[in-house]
């Protein structure tokens, strides 16, 4: 069977953004991301060898999320503007380096994400999600692993492959149970508010023993410490409204994403037309020559 490359696109973006310096076209306009994303794109491409990649970007806001929580995601800033200017180039480029870029107004990428990994899985394909965003390792499982990228904060831990096992060692729960601790603890990036004074140590030994949300609502009486019972029991309808928050779809909206097929000329185009002479160099020795475009 295949294997596939799955990227969350915005997570990418962003860190191709704040990783290199403010490049410039000679007219002023921003390139520093488009830079960043190619060099991302093809370390990737080297290193993995894929058999496919896609890629997911978000178009607008998760509606059956917002109808359970409107607050959802907005404390959220706007995405700067150079790097709002850079993105429909971003999405060109993915095309022609023949990437699939995969998005669906009002249904979030993660969730096209999580579904088309889980299809490809249950179809025997091996899949890599890259994202840094914790969400996705509710997905983890055989035939799907996490591609992490560099930390910020540590960028000397490289790219790292998360499996169940690096699942249950970074989060205390095992994948299945992901999605059960975000409810519990809250998510501050998606504005979820889980339980005051609970943290992952906490929610974990809560899911150990009684192995999952509904299990821990059901044993709220005899919950550790004694002085959380009170409050699991007064929010348990908030906590159910979070585990819908958290959990990723498992059926996908879409058809099944079929692999891309690099378009050299528009590639080539595209990359003299932003003034990357030292990527188009590099590109037309990784696809050839020029043919005319289409």
């Amino acid at each position: 069977m295949a294997k596939w490359l799955l990227l969350d696109g915005f997570n990418l973006a962003f860190r191709a953004f704040y990783g290199m310096p403010e490049l410039t076209r000679a007219d002023g306009f921003p390139t520093g991301a488009l830079h960043g994303w190619v060099k991302t794109i093809w370390r990737l491409l080297d290193e993995e060898k894929p058999d496919a990649t896609l890629v997911f970007f978000d178009l607008g806001g998760s509606q059956d999320r917002l109808a359970l929580h409107p607050e959802y995601k907005a404390h959220r800033k706007e995405m700067p503007e150079p790097l709002q200017q850079q993105v429909p180039m971003i999405k060109e480029l993915t095309r022609a380096m023949g990437l699939v870029g995969v998005e669906l107004e009002g249904v979030e990428s993660d969730d096209l994400l999580a579904s088309q990994a889980r299809a490809l899985a249950n179809a025997g394909h091996e899949v890599l999600i890259v994202s840094a965003d914790k969400d996705f390792a509710q997905c983890v499982d055989g035939n799907i692993k996490l591609l992490l990228p560099p930390s910020t904060a540590n960028p000397k831990l490289g790219w790292r492959l998360v499996d169940a096992a690096g699942v249950a060692a970074k989060f205390g729960v095992p994948p299945g149970q992901i999605a059960d601790l975000l409810a519990i603890v809250g998510d501050t990036s998606d504005n979820i508010r889980g339980l005051h004074g609970v943290g992952p140590k906490t929610a974990s030994k809560w899911l150990a023993e009684f192995g999952s949300l509904e299990g821990v609502l059901a044993h709220a009486s005899e919950l550790k410490p004694e002085r959380f019972c009170a409050a699991v029991t007064e929010q348990k309808e908030d906590l159910r409204r979070n585990l819908k928050l958290t959990t990723l779809r498992r059926e996908s909206p879409l058809l099944m994403v079929q692999p891309g097929v690099p378009v050299p000329a528009r590639l080539t185009a595209l990359l003299e037309t932003m003034e990357m002479k030292t990527t188009l160099a590099e590109a037309r020795k990784r696809y050839g020559g020029q043919p005319e475009l289409f």
